[in-house]
């Protein structure tokens, strides 16, 4: 497992780069269907990290917290092949044990991952209503798999920008395990 801190490449005010990707419910989904919503939360996550395990729980509470306001997508990068457990059909596995109700899709080019700049799972980007890049980073400050959050950063800088606050750190690095590449990355 190689150990990685979320990088700057989207800066804030960035559109959301496009994609049109398979989720679980074996639908295309596209950056145009979440219209309507406030805002837009994108999560480079997979499913057997030891750091996205044990954030699924705090990801499902801001996706029911939010849901009628902030859309929730998390995006599955890695290389099934090499990473069988990060298969599409172990993705609806995961997501039927885990309770996962918000739109889960598969990046089979890895070439989303790449547009956004994510680099470790989980990696969080959160949007406005124009698709503007407003936050990146972290779910809460719980920073490895066993540690406890005392603070839900999402959670807080959600309800922030909903009131009309401007978030005051717009990049706080998530850390999780590397995207699992199909090949070098450079």
């Amino acid at each position: 497992m190689v150990l990685l801190e979320s990088q700057v490449k989207l800066k804030t005010r960035d559109h959301a780069p496009d994609f049109e990707l398979l989720g679980i419910d074996d639908k295309k989904h596209s950056l145009n269907d979440y219209k309507g919503y406030k805002g837009l939360l994108v999560i480079f996550m997979c499913n057997h990290c030891p750091y996205v395990k044990a954030k699924i729980k705090a990801i499902n509470e801001v996706h029911e917290k939010f849901k009628d306001k902030i859309a929730v997508i998390g995006i599955n990068s890695n290389d099934p092949i090499n990473y069988p457990d990060d298969s599409f059909e172990n993705m609806k596995k995961v997501a039927k044990e885990k309770g996962i109700k918000f739109d889960y899709l598969v990046d089979e080019t890895q070439e989303i991952a790449q547009k956004y700049g994510a680099i470790c799972t989980p990696d969080p980007f959160l949007f406005d209503k124009e698709k503007r890049l407003i936050f990146h980073g972290r779910i809460d400050n719980a920073m490895k798999p066993e540690d406890t959050a005392t603070e839900k950063t999402m959670i807080n800088n959600i309800e922030k920008f909903l009131s009309g606050e401007k978030i005051k750190k717009d990049f706080d690095p998530s850390i999780g395990c590397s995207i699992k590449w199909k090949e070098q990355q450079t």
